[in-house]
């Protein structure tokens, strides 16, 4: 029985019906690879099957503590039922990309079922009308709670079910599963009496390291000036959430991507990515007569994952915000812009501490937190508050050799997150066998026209290339 981290219980208490907690992966496969040029669903159980010791997050569930008083419990689910968790659909004639991605945003409006491991697998076929996609290719969604995983716990579970060859056998498991008792109330109270009794020392802990003197400068007073603070401006975005979600992608030359941050000394693949993202906004609010004077803020992750916790679940994450530089017409200076936005942040993290910065979760009360989250819901308090950020740019670079499940060729994969009220619109970046993939999540009523804003990521990233052609390669 393992307890989880305050920020991992917190996807779970800010969880709402309208604003599920869980993470999704799609991943478009090429069968003609696999023996007999064909994946069955029988295969993909089996193959699944093989590999559930590769990440714990497989079989474990929830144990909620009584009354709400303490974070809740992993347990390796004595009913774990792997068909359950896997299902098989496809898509209805012509099986174009438009009807993926309607699939894809459905699926992901879903709630996970917290009773049982925080998972689903979809095997999606009818793949038949979507160009650049080899005859017969199928696609996988996946749907994993992010109180189990973050962006690079993700990534090694999909790398721990793919394998490097069509034909690789699996890895062998360092001992047999076993399922565990779910504890009584008692003891789970028992726990939480003694983790709350001893969570002011360990908070006036974490103070000290966090304060002058004691072990930790205070933040330079020039990396403050530069960081982006206040509110962020209002948008459509900024709004209550209505539970109905869209889901889009595009697919980019990683090469190209690498010519373009070369062009500003020091910038990075991320700031390529956001400085896309905010010239597509910038565009789409335009045209929609929307666009404030303000730059749109972009709230980016950062890893704080070290080498020792590397096949560790859970999330080991912070943030920094950053400015989009939709405010910015030209598309080379709203690179430099946003690079040195992200370089201020960047510096403000290591001052203050990321990594302290992220375990004050771990002294938040879970039942408060979750009453607190059902209330800002029900009275729409998005409406009512300034935002502090419009969108949230996650990069997390995938692998760069090909890869094969079940024998058959990923071809390519997006992912994407949940919303929440008050910031409606998500972005995902990854990157795969020289290609970057950027994602959009966005609420239904905030972004009814999900492809144009995709083909506005594609203008922005073509205007960035041709801004910047004159750069070093």
């Amino acid at each position: 029985m393992q307890q989880l981290s305050g920020m991992d219980a917190s996807f779970i208490y800010f969880e709402t019906p309208k604003s599920p907690g869980h993470i999704f992966s799609v991943y478009i496969y090429d069968q003609s690879s696999a023996p007999g040029g064909r994946v069955t669903f029988k295969g993909i159980l089996n193959h699944l099957e093989a590999r559930l010791h590769v990440s714990r997050t497989f079989r474990q569930r929830l144990v909620e503590v009584p009354m709400g008083i303490d974070h809740p419990y992993w347990i390796e689910d004595p009913e774990f039922d792997l068909e359950y968790h896997v299902r098989h659909i496809a898509l209805p004639k012509p099986g174009d990309w438009r009807q993926l991605m309607i699939q894809v945003a459905r699926l992901h409006s879903r709630p996970l079922d917290l009773s049982r491991p925080l998972w689903e697998l979809y095997v999606i076929e009818g793949l038949d009308n979507i160009p650049g996609l080899p005859p017969g290719s199928f696609a996988i969604m996946t749907k994993i709670h992010h109180a189990a995983v973050d962006g690079v716990s993700l990534l090694e579970i999909t790398s721990a079910v793919h394998d490097t060859t069509p034909d690789a056998e699996p890895p062998k498991p360092e001992r047999p599963w076993r399922p565990e008792a779910e504890p009584s109330a008692m003891e789970l109270l028992t726990r939480a009496a003694y983790n709350n009794a001893t969570r002011p020392w360990r908070f006036a802990q974490l103070m000290s390291r966090m304060t002058p003197g004691g072990g930790r400068a205070a933040p330079p007073p020039a990396v403050a000036g530069d960081v982006v603070t206040g509110s962020a401006p209002r948008t459509r975005f900024s709004a209550t959430l209505s539970g109905h979600k869209v889901v889009e992608a595009r697919r980019f030359e990683l090469a190209a991507a690498k010519r373009i941050k070369n062009a500003v000394p020091g910038a990075t693949i991320n700031d390529v990515a956001i400085t896309v993202v905010g010239g597509a906004l910038r565009a789409y609010l335009e045209e929609k007569g929307e666009l404030p004077d303000a730059p749109l803020r972009v709230m980016a992750p950062i890893s704080t994952r070290t080498a020792d916790q590397s096949g560790a679940a859970g999330n080991q994450v912070s943030a920094m915000v950053v400015t989009s530089g939709s405010d910015v017409a030209d598309p080379k200076a709203r690179l430099a812009t946003v690079h040195e936005s992200t370089k201020a942040s960047k510096a403000m993290s290591e001052a203050v501490g990321a990594r302290d910065l992220a375990q004050f979760s771990e002294f938040m009360p879970g039942g408060l937190a979750a009453l607190a989250a059902r209330t800002a819901a029900t009275f729409e308090m998005a409406s009512r508050t300034e935002p502090v950020i419009n969108t949230v740019v996650s990069n997390v670079p995938g692998p760069q050799v090909p890869l094969y499940f079940a024998g058959a060729r990923l071809v390519t994969f997006f992912g994407g997150a949940g919303l929440g009220d008050g910031m409606g619109l998500s972005h995902g970046v990854s990157s795969y066998v020289g290609q970057l993939i950027l994602s959009v999540v966005s609420d239904r009523d905030m972004m009814p026209d999900p492809g144009h804003y995709a083909d506005l990521l594609e203008a922005s990233f073509a205007g960035l290339a041709d801004a910047t052609a004159g750069g070093s390669s």
